[in-house]
């Protein structure tokens, strides 16, 4: 149910140019018109620092393998998210993770062995271009706008997340904590064919209250424990996004296993 981003290019992503002044002056960026981007997407990357507002949309689960990272469910299948609707809006009062509102930009090293990251964009989102509308990428001294800067902000705030969640990440796994994930739901009308629900990781209920007094104080100190708790209180809407799937007739005509 759940993979991991495409090793070459990251989800969403199929191209990266760095943004520099040189090339790209005058230039401007303008918003999506709507959530294509997002429409056949069912999984979106998370960060351990959305875990309390995600929470309450949607459920969040780990990937699969010996480096799982967090992801929020838009859908239960591939290619299904219940949160866009059939003009490819999504939809509204619900929480957006930052890994999809800062696309099309993200900082990237353009060589492996460099330490400085450059902001970069997918040219083909078309949001980033020479067009007559939308916000000033630079100023008339070649310098970044208060709108790139702000990009450039939110990208390296979202960089930071994720070095701690990668240190989240690396605490569960020591406490051994993560365990295969496995969920099976049922209709009324058909009981003995559950949707079984496999292939991602969760945080095992029975070995962290079996964790000795003085652990659970430290990750209650350090804010782990309210991490693995939001993650847990998610799990419930798994029922909420299948029923969703459900009143979109994206459900399975059979039983599956995903």
């Amino acid at each position: 149910m759940a993979s991991a981003p495409q090793p070459n290019l990251p989800l969403f992503y199929k191209d990266l140019l760095p943004l520099n002044s040189r090339d790209h002056k005058g230039w401007k960026s303008k918003n999506f018109e709507n959530a294509s981007f997002l429409a056949t997407t069912h999984a979106i990357p998370l960060t351990i620092d959305e875990f309390v507002d995600a929470q309450r949309d949607y459920p969040i689960v780990f990937t699969a393998g010996d480096d799982p990272l967090p992801i929020a469910l838009m859908g239960l299948n591939e290619g299904v998210n219940v949160f866009v609707d059939g003009d490819e809006n999504l939809q509204t009062g619900i929480y957006t993770p930052a890994y999809a509102r800062r696309y099309p930009f993200m900082l990237a090293r353009l060589q492996q062995d460099a330490e400085e990251m450059s902001l970069c964009f997918d040219p083909s989102a078309g949001t980033v271009g020479d067009h007559k509308e939308g916000n000033e990428l630079f100023n008339d001294e070649n310098g970044p706008t208060e709108y790139t800067q702000q990009v450039l902000d939110f990208c390296q705030k979202f960089e930071e997340s994720g070095q701690r969640t990668k240190a989240f990440i690396e605490e569960v796994k020591k406490l051994d904590l993560f365990m295969e994930g496995e969920v099976a739901i049922t209709q009324n009308d058909d009981r003995d064919k559950p949707y079984v629900y496999r292939g991602f990781q969760m945080i095992d209920e029975k070995k962290l209250r079996e964790l000795p007094g003085d652990t659970l104080k430290t990750l209650n100190s350090n804010g782990i424990l309210s991490v693995i708790l939001s993650h847990l209180f998610s799990l419930g809407l798994m029922r909420t996004v299948f029923m969703l799937q459900q009143q979109q007739g994206k459900v399975p005509t059979a039983s599956t296993e995903t």
